[in-house]
C-alpha cells in the first residue's frame, strides 16, 4: 500500500496566521482574557487545545466577561461591519486577525456598493465568512448557493459577483457561467484563495491516481468536506476523518495506493499522525515489507536513536586516537536511553499533544519504559564507575544537572523559573549531555590523552545533536506552538532556524577541516565530511518539503548517525 499526501495539505495562511496571532497573544499576555466569535478555526481538536491556553470561544457578545484585560479576536473568517460596532460599543480591545484574502473581498464589496451595485456572493449561506461579507453589501447582498439560486437575480440590476475564499472553483464557474448568460454586464471577480484552488486541484490528481482517498479535517469544515466530495466525484472511495484514532474503524487492506490530504484547518500534527499511522500499514502487500517494518519499529520504539547514540560514542573515541572501549559504548546508549525516556514522560505530563509518533507506546508501556530507564540510568553510573572517579563523577553531575534541569529553581517575576522553560535550553543541554559522555568521558579513562582532539570532538558530537535536535523541534513546531512549548523554532522562527542549523553544519565542516589541516586530527576529519554532506541532504530533502511521513523523516534524520558510524567503520577497518 502506497501513501502519497498532498503537498498543499495543512493549514493555509489565514488560518496559519489568525492561530499564530492568537498563541502569541497567550504567551505574551497571560493576564489578559482571549475571546474569538465562535471557534477560531473549523478543528475540534484544535480548538481544544487553544482553550487550554485561555482562547475561549463564544457565540454572543453578551457572553464577553469584559473588562481592561478582555481582547476579541476577529477570526480568519472576518465580522461584518455591524458586528464590529457592537464589539466597540462593549469597550473591548479588538484584535483583526481576518484572513487578507477575506479583507480582500470585503474591500470590493464596500466598493461596488457604494457604486450601486447588488453584491452576489457565491458561497454557502450559513458560512460565518459569507455572513461577514455580507454586511459590507448593505441592504443589496444575494447569496447564491447553486445554480439554480441564478433564477432569484433579478434583471435590470448591476450585479457585482465575488465568491467566498473557500468556494468550490467548479462550482464556481458553473454558477458564474450560469450567471453571465442572464446578465453580461454583471462585473465578476474570482476570490477563491490560490491555496484553496491549489489543494482542490491536487486532490483531483491525487484521486486519479490512487485507488482511495482520506481526507483529514473537521466535520464542520466546509473546505474538507469539499475535498471529500471533489475525490468522490472520480468513483473513488473517500474516507473523511478527524483523527487517526479513527483509522482503526476502516480497512484500508483492498486499496494498494492512498491519496492524503487535508482541509484548511487542519493542523500538521493531526496530519503527521495519519500520515504516520498509514505508513506503518504500508508495504503489506510488498516483499520488503518486514524491513520496512522492523525499521520503521525501532525509530517508533527508540531504538534507532540508541544505535545512532553507539555510532557517535565509537566515532568519538577514533576521532581522539582513543583505543575503542566497549564499556565507553554501553554507557552512551544507557545514559540516553535514561535521560531522553524520564525526560520525555515528565515534559509531557498534562500536555494533550506530544507531537511526536512515538506516543502511543510511550503511553502504553509507560511502566515498562520509566522502569527500565531508572535501571539504565543506576547501570550507566556503575559502568562509570568501573571506569575511574572522575568518569564516574562526570557521569553523575550531568544526571544531576538533568534531573535539575526540570526542577523550579530560579526566580523570575515572583516565581520559580525551570530551566527547561528557557528558550531552546532543551537543544542546547542535549548537545553538551551528549558531547560530554560521547567525548569527555573516554577522554578521563585515558590520562594521556591530548586536549585538543577532544576539544575537537566535543564540538563535533555537540554540533551534530544540536542540529538533529533542533531539525525534530521545527518538525513539531506548530504542536509546539499550541502547547506553549518555547523551542529555538517557536521563539526566533523557521527561517531563522534553518539558517542557524546551516551555519552549525558548515561550522563543524571548518572545525574538521581546520583540524586536519593543521595535523591535529587524523584523516578521518575528511571521511567525517561524508556523514555531513548526508545531513545537508537530509536538510534539502526537509526543505523542499518533501512528503514523508514524519517517522520516515526523522528516521532518515537519525541516520546522519549511523552513516557516522560506518564511515568511521570503515576508516577504521582500512587504514
Amino acid at each position: 500500500m502506497g501513501v502519497k499526501l498532498a503537498q498543499t495539505a495543512g493549514f493555509c495562511m489565514g488560518v496559519r496566521r489568525a492561530v499564530d496571532m492568537v498563541l502569541d497573544m497567550a504567551q505574551k499576555k497571560r493576564h489578559h482574557k482571549i475571546y474569538t466569535y465562535g471557534p477560531l478555526i473549523h478543528n475540534p481538536q484544535t480548538v481544544a487545545l487553544l482553550e487550554k491556553r485561555g482562547i475561549t470561544p463564544i457565540n454572543s457578545l453578551d457572553e464577553i466577561n469584559h473588562g481592561s484585560d478582555a481582547i476579541f479576536v476577529i477570526r480568519a473568517h472576518g465580522i461584518s461591519p455591524q458586528e464590529r460596532k457592537a464589539i466597540q460599543d462593549k469597550g473591548v480591545s479588538i484584535v483583526d486577525a481576518t484572513c487578507p484574502k477575506v479583507t480582500h473581498v470585503q474591500s470590493i464589496i464596500a466598493k461596488h456598493s457604494v457604486q450601486g451595485y447588488t453584491t452576489v456572493i457565491i458561497g454557502d449561506k450559513e458560512h460565518p465568512e459569507v455572513n461577514g461579507l455580507l454586511g459590507y453589501a448593505g441592504q443589496k447582498g444575494i447569496v447564491l448557493s447553486c445554480a439554480a439560486d441564478v433564477d432569484n437575480l433579478s434583471a435590470g440590476e448591476r450585479l457585482c459577483v465575488v465568491a467566498q475564499t473557500t468556494q468550490s472553483m467548479k462550482e464556481y464557474q458553473y454558477i458564474r457561467a450560469k450567471i453571465y448568460e442572464k446578465h453580461p454586464d454583471a462585473v465578476f471577480f474570482n476570490t477563491i484563495c490560490d491555496s484553496t484552488e491549489k489543494r482542490q486541484h491536487e486532490v483531483e490528481d491525487l484521486s486519479r491516481d490512487a485507488d482511495a482517498m482520506v481526507i483529514i479535517g473537521g466535520r464542520n469544515s466546509a473546505n474538507t468536506c469539499r475535498l471529500v466530495d471533489l475525490s468522490r466525484q472520480g468513483g473513488k472511495s473517500a474516507f473523511h476523518i478527524e483523527t487517526a484514532d479513527e483509522l482503526a474503524d476502516i480497512s484500508l487492506l483492498p486499496y494498494k495506493n492512498l491519496g492524503v490530504s487535508a482541509g484548511a484547518s487542519t493542523p500538521n500534527w493531526i496530519i503527521n499522525r495519519v500520515v504516520n499511522t498509514l505508513t506503518e500499514r504500508q508495504g503489506q502487500k510488498k516483499p520488503f515489507s518486514p524491513l520496512l517494518k522492523g525499521w520503521l519499529w525501532t525509530i517508533k520504539t527508540g531504538v534507532y536513536s540508541l544505535f545512532g547514540a553507539a555510532c557517535l560514542s565509537y566515532t568519538g573515541m577514533l576521532l581522539q586516537g582513543l583505543p575503542i572501549a566497549l564499556i565507553n559504548v554501553a554507557i552512551m546508549v544507557l545514559y540516553v536511553f535514561a535521560m531522553h525516556t524520564l525526560n520525555r514522560f515528565i515534559n509531557t505530563r498534562g500536555k494533550t499533544v506530544w507531537g511526536s509518533f512515538r506516543e502511543d507506546i510511550y503511553q502504553k508501556y509507560q511502566p515498562l519504559y520509566v522502569s527500565l530507564a531508572i535501571f539504565s540510568l543506576f547501570f550507566s553510573l556503575y559502568l562509570a564507575f568501573m571506569q575511574g572517579t572522575y568518569p564516574f563523577l562526570l557521569l553523575l553531575v550531568i544526571s544531576a544537572l538533568g534531573i535539575i534541569y526540570n526542577l523550579p529553581f530560579l526566580p523570575f517575576r515572583g516565581r520559580a523559573l525551570r530551566l527547561k522553560e528557557l528558550p531552546g535550553s532543551k537543544n542546547v543541554f542535549v548537545a553538551l549531555a551528549w558531547a560530554s559522555v560521547g567525548a569527555v568521558l573516554p577522554f578521563l579513562t585515558n590520562p594521556f590523552s591530548h586536549p585538543i582532539p577532544l576539544v575537537i570532538t566535543f564540538l563535533f558530537i555537540a554540533g551534530i545533536v544540536f542540529f538533529r535536535s533542533s531539525m525534530v523541534d521545527l518538525l513539531d513546531i506548530q504542536s509546539d506552538r499550541l502547547i506553549g512549548r518555547e523551542t529555538i523554532p517557536v521563539v526566533i522562527g523557521e527561517g531563522h532556524t534553518k539558517k542557524l542549523l546551516i551555519l552549525t553544519i558548515l561550522a563543524v565542516e571548518l572545525i574538521l577541516l581546520f583540524s586536519y589541516f593543521t595535523q591535529w586530527i587524523s584523516s578521518l576529519a575528511l571521511v567525517l565530511l561524508t556523514g555531513l554532506f548526508y545531513i545537508l541532504m537530509w536538510f534539502n530533502l526537509y526543505d523542499k518539503k518533501s512528503r514523508f511521513s514524519e517517522m520516515v523523516l526523522e528516521g532518515l534524520l537519525e541516520t546522519s548517525y549511523i552513516v557516522i558510524g560506518a564511515v568511521s567503520l570503515f576508516w577504521h577497518i582500512f587504514t
